[in-house]
């Protein structure tokens, strides 16, 4: 059984890191449609299976209670710079109905999952 300490010098050492990515509704989000109804849904949808498919995207949705679209994503990546080119390419970000508002390097220290 390994050790929480051995546990953390994993994953400082993984080549991969952990993002929080965090968006808002963009100028062409409609506030009085539902999310599944804005403009191209279905290629937002893709987009995002795809990814997390891959193993880019580990946990993600919208946040809130409806009043406003916001959403977090936890993804996997080598850099900051691949988070802003991949997230460029969802058709979303490309309409203007998600904007990101920020990317964060974050240190996972405490996780139920098992080592990998």
């Amino acid at each position: 059984m390994r050790t929480r300490s051995v546990r953390i010098a994993l994953y400082r050492h993984r080549p991969v890191a952990y993002y929080v990515v965090i968006f808002d509704q963009g100028p062409a989000w409609i506030e009085s449609m539902p999310m599944r109804e804005q403009q191209d849904w279905a290629g937002h949808a893709t987009f995002m299976n795809a990814i997390t498919q891959d193993g880019f995207v580990v946990l993600g949705g919208p946040i809130g209670d409806g009043t406003r679209h916001g959403a977090r994503l936890i993804v996997r990546s080598d850099s900051e710079q691949d988070v802003r080119d991949r997230m460029a390419e969802d058709p979303w970000a490309q309409l203007g109905l998600l904007v990101m508002e920020s990317i964060e390097e974050w240190e996972v220290l405490l996780s139920s999952e098992p080592d990998d």
